[in-house]
């Protein structure tokens, strides 16, 4: 290419939380950085936009938290037990099987409230997340469960536009409608990146750089490579975030000699409303879509039949296995199942907008005749499990109860019985959110070739960094790596 030389001390490919992360942390550093961002100012912000802004941080309690979360007149009757990152540590090799990377996870979990503090002093706001992670008591208070307690003001939209205004504030330049296709490599090292904008004379330049940090997600938007890396079968998942995350700047860095990292052939994927219009990227009900109050009642596929344990767990815990467990029952749809006791339990946000894919029904049987599934077995299956149950033990959403169904499979805590007309089926499907494997990376997000050595000049940070997840993930810490190993990059490159 002829045109002048364009040069900045770090690029940052991909303007999700991540990629924002790095960029303060190489700003605050005094480096000149510029920010590639596919998405036009109004498609912008990654995954991290979709989501809910939920971020698992190790805490000791209500009174460790107080000096960063927006005030709220709940929080003198709020319960919030402490969680250590021991306990962080001890979840995420849990729910991974061991999986996890060692020194990836360690860092996590020691670095993530640090990191939310230091976003905190930049600008972004946090507050308590009352409405997903406690339920109100009978005397008016609240107890938190499940180690995920912070999470930002206005979810993934609030948590963009903050790291959005923070990015002015230093400087930054971020190119909207920024295609990044190429690496530049000089010398062995990572020394720009080719990008295509519609704005430029031909549609293409070249950015030069000192250090290229890609944050740009993983491949879950790339149906072809779903059904390569994750299996038969994913190409019909519901794609929950941004279209973008096709997995090019991952074929990118392979293509100079990066390593594959973590697990490329399992995903975090959870219960998606299967027949909503518009399921697929829907920027205005972003995170809305998930239904996620399925511990309180029963699933049941096409057949009529329970498939899983709903109460394994709490949500943090099972919410992104499942997904992939209702892609492989009958036409890749399953049934969550309630009754009108429960029905007000319901996340609000989820179960009581505008145009959900709600059936109701005065009788069970009505209700699987409706849904065109097995009615008699389903009947069959709603009678088994109601039986099974001892109602003696006290029903608490807020602990795990040990209120079980003993049943195959078992519901291991919060079963109650579904006798109270009229009843509610909600029909899900997978909804795909990110790829859990992604490049080879240290602990400071340099990427590794084959032989695990840096390739100089290029870092990861992200859902691009594999490593740290594998078949599942504690909910709320895939923000929290973003910005600890956002921030590890940026404050390297």
């Amino acid at each position: 290419m002829d045109e002048p030389r364009t040069d900045y001390d770090v690029i940052v490919i991909g303007g999700g939380n991540a990629g924002f992360s790095a960029a303060h942390a190489a700003a605050e550093r005094g480096r000149s950085v510029v920010l590639v961002e596919r998405g036009t100012a109004d498609l912008a912000g990654g995954n991290s936009y979709y989501t809910a802004g939920a971020t698992r941080i190790g805490h000791a309690g209500l009174d460790d938290l107080i000096a960063f979360v927006e005030p709220d007149e709940r929080h003198r009757r709020a319960e919030v037990p402490p969680y250590s990152p021991a306990e962080y540590l001890a979840d995420l090799e849990r729910v991974t099987e061991g999986r996890t990377h060692p020194q990836l996870a360690r860092v996590l979990v020691n670095e993530a409230q640090d990191a939310v503090r230091w976003l905190h002093s930049l600008g972004l706001r946090y507050r308590l997340m009352y409405e997903r992670q406690a339920y109100e008591r009978p005397d008016g208070s609240y107890l938190f469960w499940g180690g995920l307690h912070v999470g930002n003001v206005n979810g993934g939209e609030g948590l963009i536009a903050d790291h959005t205004r923070v990015s002015q504030q230093f400087g930054t330049e971020i190119r909207y409608d920024t295609r990044a296709t190429k690496l530049v490599v000089e010398d062995g090292r990572v020394v720009g990146v080719d990008v295509e904008n519609p704005d430029d004379a031909d549609g293409k330049s070249r950015l030069y750089a000192d250090s290229v940090i890609i944050a740009a997600g993983g491949f879950e938007s790339n149906p072809e490579w779903r059904e390569k890396y994750l299996g038969p079968g994913w190409r019909n998942a519901k794609v929950r975030g941004t279209p973008y995350n096709t997995g090019e700047m991952l074929a990118a860095a392979l293509s100079v000699g990066a390593a594959m990292g973590g697990d490329w052939s399992t995903a975090h994927s959870v219960q998606w409303d299967a027949f909503t219009p518009n399921n697929e990227s829907n920027r205005e009900l972003t995170n809305r879509l998930t239904r996620q109050s399925y511990p309180l009642g029963i699933i049941v596929n096409r057949e009529g039949r329970r498939f899983l344990d709903e109460g394994a767990d709490f949500r943090n815990y099972t919410y992104a296995k499942y997904g992939e467990k209702i892609l492989k029952q009958p036409g890749s749809v399953a049934y969550q199942i309630f009754d009108a006791t429960l029905r007000p339990m319901l996340r609000k946000e989820e179960y009581d907008m505008p145009g959900i894919s709600e059936v109701t029904a005065d009788s069970i049987e009505d209700l699987g005749r409706t849904l065109d599934i097995d009615a008699e077995q389903f009947a069959a299956t709603v009678a088994e499990y109601n039986a099974s149950i001892d109602t003696s033990i006290p029903f608490d959403p807020n602990v795990k109860d040990s209120r079980s169904a003993r049943v195959q499979p078992p519901k291991t805590h919060w079963a109650t019985p579904l006798e109270a007309p009229p009843f509610y089926a909600y029909p899900v499907t997978c909804g795909i959110t990110f790829t859990f494997g992604g490049l080879d990376g240290d602990v400071d997000g340099r990427v590794l070739n084959e032989s695990g050595e840096p390739i100089p000049g290029l870092f990861a940070c992200g859902e691009a960094l594999g490593g740290l997840f594998s078949g599942n993930y504690p909910g709320g810490s895939g923000l929290a790596a973003g910005m600890v190993f956002g921030r590890r990059a940026g404050g390297l490159a």
